[in-house]
Parts: structure tokens; sequence; C-alpha cells
């Protein structure tokens, strides 16, 4: 059974981000580069205090000439750290913009990659919407711990453990003071930071939520304008965005307070240890220069640990968009090729043998709905047979099972004698074509659409399997013919001149098992006499299965299978079915107006 991603709040820690690991491990030269570029600034950023202490104490102590050496060298040195900060800076910038580019790329290709292995029970639960949300927000909010915030973290880090231990060589006894109101203040940061990363999470979610109905809805346009609910679906828009609003407002006042207590506490602590130094200068236990070192390092430290606080709220909402994709990553499909897969025969010329034995299934959404029970069917190969029967017989639903969309809770489906739960699910798949009942057409041009059928076909071939498929005349009448771009789902397209590209597109792949749902659904009179001709060229020598409900197009078929709540209820051929009197003879009385 597949797991659908949880939507409730963790309060995990940032732990969560250690599971990121695996994507990193690539590039440990570039970690190390960017590793050495930081210590090399922090090291020029914490000389600048030492520097300015020598300049004081010694070159502004009395006039002269020595003095005024000592300053000219002092200001030499500060420029020398200067330029090496500079380079310094910049070599770890690009480098950490790197990695958070290289490994963002690569989670969203791995998260995309896991997920278009699902089984379409997953897209049951989950919205293609909030889907596409965690493969752009989410990544980009890790792309910018990593290629920010990670940086951040460590230089101040740094930062801070050098000016620390600079505080203890200036003056012992105002740094124990000062670390002691520090360790004071973690705790209510530590208390503050899990309420935004919780409050981090929801918002992802909102945001998400936000997005799945935008892409639900532009998506049904048509339906949309045609039943007049534009008002209505940008109201529910808005007050879905209202809601993500909201959600996010809270984070901020949370992290707002957050920074709030960090910088107050932080820097009042400071000040109390400075008015300390202040008084033991006037006393005359510390120098000038000292003091004023110690002040420059205080305040580095102050704003290496503010800073923290800053970047640990980055890291609150990374967690929370970590999270959500090592859900998707970790979802496992109910559907997988066995560790040991068997092969499929020699392909004959008279297409794929098809058995199908007791099967049942109920969908996992409707588990106390049976689609199909106890069905058992026999295809020989190079047959052509009908499937018909009322909405909701289990028609389509047989298709699913023979492509392993789904597998079956009893019975078995056997291809060329080998039951299909033992092939490699793409060697059973690229032995079967289907031309659905709702066409797939992607934003590309026409060639592209139909080689989508087989990637490899040159373009001769495309050009053969369009014209099989009536489609050649009316591409070629397009403004740039075969490489005219059909826009989003083919919205430049009539209904027939999509369910066309479709046939071709399975016609191109040339397999030795054709499942055709209601391929001619969507064809005027003229178009379907002219597909109907290619579809009988293209079941020649191969297996065919036809779902139809319009019984015209099946009456030459080599049997016709009749269904009803899941179950085979007749068989035969048009004429027998006919010559019975039960369910295919009314469907029949009923399309040809023959008594029944």
């Amino acid at each position: 059974m597949t797991q659908a991603p949880s939507r409730e709040l963790k309060t995990g820690s940032l732990a969560t981000l250690a599971k990121l690991l695996p994507f990193l491990r690539p590039y440990r030269r570039q970690f190390i580069l960017a590793g050495i570029a930081l210590l090399v600034a922090a090291g020029a950023t914490l000389a600048i205090p030492y520097a300015f202490r020598q300049m004081i104490d010694l070159g502004f102590g009395s006039a002269g000439k020595q003095n005024i050496a000592n300053v000219d060298l002092t200001f030499l040195a500060l420029f020398g750290v200067a330029c090496i900060l500079a380079v310094a800076t910049a070599a770890r910038f690009y480098m950490v913009s790197w990695l958070g580019e290289r490994v963002t790329a690569d989670l969203r290709a791995a998260v995309y990659a896991h997920v278009v292995t699902q089984s379409p029970e997953f897209f049951e639960t989950n919205r293609s919407g909030e889907i596409q949300s965690r493969l752009t927000t989410d990544t980009t909010l890790i792309q910018t711990l990593i290629g920010t915030s990670i940086s951040m973290a460590l230089r101040n880090v740094l930062i801070c453990s050098g000016g620390l231990i600079m505080l203890f060589i200036t003056s012992p006894k105002l740094s124990l003071i000062i670390i002691v109101m520090l360790a004071l203040v973690v705790l209510p940061i530590v208390f503050f930071g899990r309420r935004v990363r919780k409050l981090s999470r929801d918002s992802q979610d909102r945001v998400a939520d936000a997005s799945a109905l935008a892409g639900e809805i532009l998506n049904a346009m048509p339906t949309v304008q045609a039943f007049t609910q534009e008002v209505a679906e940008g109201q529910r828009f808005k007050k879905s965005v209202e809601q993500a609003f909201k959600t996010a407002l809270a984070r901020i006042r949370a992290r707002s307070v957050l920074t709030i207590i960090a910088i107050l506490l932080v820097f009042g602590a400071i000040v109390f240890v400075l008015w300390l130094g202040a008084h033991a200068v006037i006393r005359g236990t510390m120098t000038g220069g000292e003091l004023g070192q110690f002040i420059l390092y205080a305040t580095i430290v102050a704003g290496g640990i503010g800073a923290l606080a800053e970047v640990l709220g980055d890291a609150q909402r990374a967690a929370g968009a970590a999270d959500r994709l090592l859900e998707l990553l970790a979802v496992s499909s109910p559907i997988r090729t066995p560790a040991q897969p068997l092969g499929l025969p020699q392909r004959t010329a008279n297409g794929a043998a098809l058995s199908i034995s007791n099967l049942s299934f109920h969908y996992p959404s409707r588990p106390d709905a049976a689609s199909l029970s106890g069905l058992t069917l026999e295809v020989k190969a190079g047959e052509t047979v009908a499937i018909v029967g009322p909405s909701g017989a289990g028609k389509t639903t047989l298709f699913q099972l023979l492509l392993r969309f789904y597998d079956p809770q009893q019975g078995s489906i056997r291809l060329d004698g080998v039951d299909i739960s033992q092939l490699d699910l793409h060697a059973l798949r690229g032995a079967i074509g289907i031309v659905p009942q709702d066409t797939v057409i992607f934003s590309a041009n026409a060639m592209e659409n139909i080689r989508y059928g087989r990637s490899d076909a040159s373009d001769a071939e495309v050009i053969a399997a369009a014209t099989m498929a009536a489609a050649n005349e009316f591409i070629e009448r397009l403004p740039e013919g075969y490489f005219s771009f059909l826009g989003e789902r083919g919205v430049r397209l009539s209904g027939g001149q999509r369910q066309r590209i479709a046939i071709a597109r399975a016609l191109l792949k040339n397999p030795p098992l054709l499942l055709l749902d209601e391929a001619t659904s969507a064809l005027d009179a003229e178009s379907e006499r002219l597909v109907q001709h290619a579809l009988e060229r293209a079941m020649l020598d191969r297996t065919t299965l036809v779902i139809a409900h319009r019984l015209a197009t099946v009456q030459r078929a080599d049997k016709i299978i009749v269904l009803e709540h899941g179950q085979i209820v007749e068989t035969g051929t048009h004429a027998e079915l006919v010559a019975q009197g039960g369910l295919y003879a009314s469907l029949a009385a009923l399309q040809f107006g023959q008594p029944s």
C-alpha cells in the first residue's frame, strides 16, 4: 500500500537536516575549498580588533616619528587584512552558492524521479499542485540554507569561537561574566526557535494548498467559464491565499520576537560588561587599547550570536521543507519490478496471448466496492476482443490492471504465459500500447507528441504512424506542419485531432498488445471512418482489446465480452449476443433501434 506523505506538523529537531547528507557527500572537494575560504575570512575578521589595539596603544600614546611609523604600519596591515578578507569572502560566497544550486538541483531531480515512479494510488491522495509546491518552494528554502545559511552559521560560529578566545586573552574576568550572561540568553532563543519551526511547516503547507488549488482551476478554465464561476473561484483562491498569509504572519511574529529577544539580551549583557570594563580603564587595570579590543571582540561575538539567531530561523524553515521533501522520497510504491524479473518469450507475428484467471479487484480508495469480481478470460494471440457494458462495469479498470497500474487482490494475469507481476514493469508496458479515452497532449510540437510512443523513432516513422492514424492531413495543414506547437494540453487541436495524435503515438510503439479505450469516442463520422480503417490495419498481426460504448465500432470483433458490475455476463459475437436477448441486445436496441 502506498503511504501518502503526512500533512501533520512535526516537532522534531534540526536533526532532520542531517538526512540531506547523501546529497552533499558527492561534493566534498567543494565543501573543503569553501571551508578553507571560510577559515581565512574568519581569521582576517578576528585580526582587525587586534590591529586597532596596537594602533591605540602604540600609535596614539604620544607624539613622535616612531608613533607615526606605528600608525602607518598598522593602517598598512589593516589594508592587507581587508584584501585577504575580500578575496576569501568572495571565494566562500562563490563556492557555497554553487553548492546550494547544485545540491538543490540534485534534490529536486531525485524527488521528481521518485514521484513519477509511483502508482496511480499515490496520485489519488496527493494533489499535483502540492507536489509541485514541494519541488519548487521547499527546494528553494533548502537552497537558501545550503547556499547561504549554513555558510553564515559556520562563519559566525568561527567568529564567535575566535572572538571568545580573544576575549579571554584580553580580560578573563570580564569574559567569564559575559559568558554566564550569554548562557542565560540561549534558553529563550531555543524555546522560540522551536515555535518558529512549527509555524514554518504550517506556512509551507498553506502555500502548497493555494498552489494546488490554482493548478486545479487553471487546468479547468473552460469549465469554470462555461458555468460562470470565475468570481466564485477567485474568492475561493483569495480565501486560501489569506489563510496562507495569516499562517505566514504568525511565523513572522514568532521570528520577530525571537530576533528581539536575541538582540536585546545579547547586547544588554555586553553593555553591562563593557560598563565594568570602562571602570577598569579608569582604575588603570586595563589600557585603552585593551578595552577597545575587548569592545570590538564583544561586538563581533554579539553580532555573530544575533546572526546565528537569524540563521536559526532559516534553518527551521529549511528543516520543515526537508521534512516534506524527505516524505516524498520515503514513499514506497506497491507496484514494483520483482528482484528477479522474468522475460517475455520472443515476439511472434500474431501478437500476444492473454490469460486472465479469477480476477478480483477493488480500488484502495473504495475498499468496499468491487470493481472486478472473479473475472476469467482467455484471449488468443492476434484476436480482437471487444469489451462493452454500462458505465462503472469495470472496463477501464481491467485495462489499468493489464498495465499493472494496480495489482489485483485476487487472481492473475498472464501475458504469453508469464504472470505480469513477475515481469519488469518497463518490459510489460513496452509490450502494450494504449489509446486512452482522455487523450494527453504535451506542450510540444506534433512530431514530438507522436514520437512519445517510441523516443528513438525517425521522422519518417512518425509521419508513417500519423498517416495510418488519419492524422497526417490535418497536421500538414498546421502553420509549421509537424513542428507546430500544439499548445498546453493540446488547446490548438479539436477533440478528434487529439484522439488521432494518441492513436498515432500507440501505432508508432508497435506493441504486440493494443488497448483501445473509446479510441473513436471524440471523432466525427468522417474522422471515425478514417480512423476505423487505420485501426483495422493496426490490428493486423497483434492482439487488440477494445472498449467501446458505441457498438457500431465493435461489431466486427472476433469476440465481444459484456461486463456488468465487474463480472462477465455474456460472451459471443455481435449476432450471437443480439440473438440471446440479454444485456448486449438491450444496449444494441437503444443504439440501433433493434427490438430486444
